[in-house]
């Protein structure tokens, strides 16, 4: 085994070659692609809602995984009111691909906070 010396470091090298046995390297592998979570789906679509619009989402009532990607859905204040209980409300349905990108949204019902409905 010889010792070479370059640039103040000591490295041994091996008097046999190993080069002529590496080993060719693989084709690069495409990424498999993570699915997105419910939550960052939900969050992304309550996002993508509030840009189109321009109200902010009081919660989301429903998710659910499609063939296509996802359908959430949205509550949002539609109009403040004192005190908040008559608060006016929307429900928004909102599609939304694999990938976390709207696809559509449609507003399902509008009502007033506190008023009894649909449970």
């Amino acid at each position: 085994m010889a010792t070479e010396k370059s640039s103040g470091s000591t490295t041994n090298k091996s008097s046999d070659s190993s080069s002529s046995t590496r080993k060719k390297a693989a084709a690069p592998r495409a990424e498999a692609r993570k699915r997105m979570s419910g939550s960052q789906v939900a969050a992304s679509a309550a996002k993508q809602l509030l840009e189109l619009t321009g109200k902010a989402s009081e919660g989301v009532t429903a998710l659910e995984r499609t063939d296509d990607g996802w359908t959430v859905q949205i509550e949002v204040v539609e109009v403040r009111r004192i005190p908040d209980t008559t608060d006016v409300l929307s429900l928004y349905e909102v599609t939304v691909d694999a990938d976390g990108n709207m696809e559509g949204y449609r507003r399902l019902r509008r009502y007033v906070r506190g008023v009894p409905g649909e449970g």
